[in-house]
């Protein structure tokens, strides 16, 4: 019987090598924490909203938040709730 490796850590390491890159880069470039914070979330529904093809109570389940939440969020950074 083969032995069933688990990636999910490596995968999650390579997230994590990625993520520590861009914040170096983002530092480097002086861009501030709430520019950052804020353009990641939008990147992030947005892409959400666009694997469910707009359906937002899907996004908000994919996201982990109430689907009011969502909505807010949407509003807030002018969103289209299907790209």
């Amino acid at each position: 019987m083969a032995a069933v490796v688990n990636s999910r850590p490596l995968r999650n390491t390579v997230v994590k090598d990625k993520l520590e890159a861009l914040v170096a880069e983002m530092i480097e470039r002086r861009i501030y924490l709430n520019e950052g914070l804020s353009e990641f979330e939008k990147r992030f529904i947005q892409t959400a909203l666009t694997k469910t093809r707009g359906n937002q109570t899907k996004a908000a389940q994919v996201l982990g938040v109430h689907r009011n939440t969502l909505n807010r969020k949407i509003t807030q950074h002018k969103l289209n709730s299907h790209r």
